[in-house]
């Protein structure tokens, strides 16, 4: 069964420039690097979440996989760096694992 481990963070619409000129980092972060999790981002178009909020998610073939991918994220010297210079600019951020239903 399949996983998806999912951060959503909200950044002030005022920030949007350069919350998402950071993020370009972590991108160009995980094309670099064979050894890091790769993910895709989006943004709400229309929905419960707003506008201002980034959606960063991977998809994992086992729940272990998934806590391995978060753990490689949450320990990564890199990583950390540019976290910090993003954190500022967040409002609110939160972390998902969710499973896959194949129904």
């Amino acid at each position: 069964m399949a996983y998806i481990l999912r951060f959503v963070q909200h950044y002030r619409p005022a920030d949007r420039g350069v919350f998402l000129e950071l993020e370009a980092k972590f991108a160009a972060m995980e094309r670099r690097r064979n050894d890091f999790p790769k993910g895709r981002r989006f943004q709400p178009y229309a929905g419960r979440e707003a506008t201002c909020t980034l959606i960063w998610e991977s998809e994992f073939p086992t729940l272990a996989e998934a806590q391995q991918a978060l753990a490689r994220i949450e320990g990564d010297a890199e990583h950390e760096t540019l976290f910090r210079q993003q954190a500022p600019y967040m409002t609110d951020a939160y972390t998902e694992i969710n499973q896959v239903l194949d129904l």
